[in-house]
Parts: structure tokens; sequence; C-alpha cells
């Protein structure tokens, strides 16, 4: 009976090991989720702040449309292509120096 228990205790500590190793290894899968959620939480809050600051001041907004409007459209149009290409270059080389941060260690 003493050889069955030891067996059955041996057994016990083999499957911890193993839990211990696929929490391990799961926790390391899931790493690069955790940030992509972070960076999501962090791009909602910024929207909604954005949205409770238009709700705070309309009036400025709608000066801002109205501007808009006044203006020729092809010229708005314009901006907001180089706005996008601005944007998009800049989290381009933001990403890119936060690899190159990560491969150097800074």
């Amino acid at each position: 009976m003493n050889r069955r228990l030891l067996d059955i205790g041996v057994r016990r500590g083999r499957l911890l090991e193993r839990i211990a190793a696929q929490r391990r290894e799961l926790t390391a899968e899931l790493r690069p989720l955790g940030a992509a959620l972070q960076t999501t939480d962090h791009a909602l809050q910024k929207l909604r702040s954005g949205v409770d600051y238009v709700k705070a001041h309309p009036a400025t907004f709608a000066a801002a449309f109205l501007v808009l409007l006044l203006l020729k459209p092809r010229r708005v149009w314009r901006w907001t292509q180089r706005g996008i290409v601005a944007w998009r270059t800049w989290q381009l080389v933001r990403t890119q120096f936060a690899r190159f941060a990560r491969r150097v260690g800074i």
C-alpha cells in the first residue's frame, strides 16, 4: 500500500510540473495578445475622451465644420490626404523604432 501511495505522489508531482510548464508556455504565447489589448484599451480611452471633449465643446466643432464647408472641397480633401499620409508615416516610424529599441535593449 505504501508503494502505491508513493507512486501516486510521484505521478501527482509530475502532473504538477507539467501543469506549471504549460502555464508558463501559455503565458509566453499570450504576451503579444496582452500588449495588443492594452493598445486597444488605450485607443478606446483616447476615443472616449475625444468624444467627451466634442460633447463639451459643440460650438467649436460646429464652427470648424462650417469652415470646412466654406473652403473648397478639393482643398479639404487634399489636406485630409496629406494628414493621413503623415499619420501613417508617423505610425510606421514609431513601430520601427520600437522594434529597434527592443532588439537593442533600450
